[in-house]
């Protein structure tokens, strides 16, 4: 074996073993919330993430509190965000960031994340991650897992869509992050409110990789 092939394959052991571990390691997730409407999709995806023990680090933005306050009734604050008075339940495997913590874990590159969603995006963050200028956490945290090449999930909820929103979303879309907009099918014959929540919060997790049954699957006819 020659030198060339010998580093070829070297490389190649190197490239192998390392997406291996990888796929080893631990999932650890960042979670973001914005201003738009459709806040519930949040609250479900973390808690499918924390039944499923996946380490989740979530931030809400400040507009996001105000949507949690006028959608659900629930007058919590930055500080006071928890598993607990989020769900209902105590949980280990999630962590809440304060969004103007710049200096939070998920600030930083350095930290191993799996990637990020935002549920929901707001128009104003899709810009913001759009143009690379960012004003808090969420917004810091999408732009640290597109320069780290992590999956970027976003989940906008508005309508109509205006031009500038659509290239927006194409433009981060030609970059590689995944759009999974807030459109729930109706195949599965959803009878409650939570059944259109969790065939959405469904699709989320299937862009996330994460193997779940949330809901029933089209079959085929």
């Amino acid at each position: 074996m020659d030198i060339f092939s010998f580093t070829g394959y070297y490389t190649a052991r190197i490239i192998y073993y390392g997406v291996s571990l990888e796929s080893q390691s631990p999932q650890r997730w960042i979670v973001g919330v914005t201003g738009a409407s459709g806040i519930r999709y949040a609250i479900r995806l973390i808690d499918a993430l924390v039944d499923l023990e996946i380490e989740t680090h979530a931030v809400f933005s400040d507009s996001a509190i105000r949507v949690l306050r006028d959608e659900e009734g629930l007058a919590i604050s930055s500080s006071n965000l928890s598993a607990a008075s989020l769900l209902n339940k105590e949980s280990k495997s999630v962590t809440f960031y304060n969004s103007k913590d710049i200096g939070a874990l998920i600030a930083s590159g350095s930290a191993k994340m799996s990637g990020m969603v935002i549920i929901p995006c707001s128009m104003n963050t899709l810009g913001a991650i759009a143009t690379g200028v960012h004003s808090h956490l969420v917004h810091r945290a999408a732009d640290v897992t597109m320069k780290e090449a992590r999956p970027l999930i976003l989940v906008p909820r508005e309508s109509p869509l205006s031009a500038i929103h659509l290239e927006n979303m194409l433009k981060l879309s030609r970059l590689g992050v995944q759009i999974v907009p807030a459109m729930p099918g109706f195949y599965h014959r959803p009878k409650e409110i939570k059944d259109l929540i969790d065939m959405m919060v469904m699709k989320v997790l299937d862009a996330m990789k994460i193997s779940n049954e949330l809901t029933s699957r089209w079959q085929g006819s």
